[in-house]
């Protein structure tokens, strides 16, 4: 995400994600957590495994393979000289559910279909923004070709390597 006041586009690779314990003081995000709310629609996404030697990709989504929304905020900026619009968002993370603990330190934020109004109009504040039910998730090792995004391929979903015993980090 471009906050609106940015000087410099590149600030966006350093605010890709919104940390969920900060977002509603941190310079960068305070102003669109009150404002600017909006759902990312996903049916997966992908964590690193640390392991001695490397890294293992994961896919992660829900048991059923059905879509779900990440929270999230957004903003939007005219260039003053060309009159152009930039739309930008981040997805907020926080902490994770005993499934993608196993993989990772954090996760993005999943809401629920009942609080996707509630997070929209802005009247939740961080409390809604929890790790959710691991339960209802499901993560597995898939191919280390997800790591070049010249192979945008339905084969980088294929299983990939499983760690080997005694290996982790």
């Amino acid at each position: 995400m471009v906050p609106y006041w940015a000087k410099d586009e590149k600030v966006g690779f350093k605010t890709i994600n919104a940390r969920a314990e900060t977002v509603d003081s941190a310079h960068s995000f305070r102003s669109a957590f009150k404002k600017r709310r909006c759902l990312i629609p996903a049916d997966g996404f992908y964590e690193w495994k640390k392991i001695i030697g490397g890294k293992i990709p994961y896919s992660i989504g829900m048991n059923d393979d059905s879509p779900f929304v990440f929270a999230g905020l957004w903003e939007g900026s005219q260039n003053p000289e060309t009159q152009e619009w930039l739309r930008t968002c981040t997805i907020i993370t926080g902490q994770t559910n005993e499934l993608v603990a196993e993989i990772h330190t954090r996760m993005p934020v999943i809401l629920p279909p009942e609080t996707h109004q509630q997070w929209l109009s802005g009247e939740s504040g961080k409390e809604i923004l929890r790790p959710f039910p691991a339960k209802e998730m499901t993560a597995r090792p898939i191919s280390k070709r997800i790591n070049k995004p010249e192979n945008n391929d339905p084969s980088v979903l294929e299983e990939g390597e499983m760690e080997q015993a005694g290996r982790l980090i």
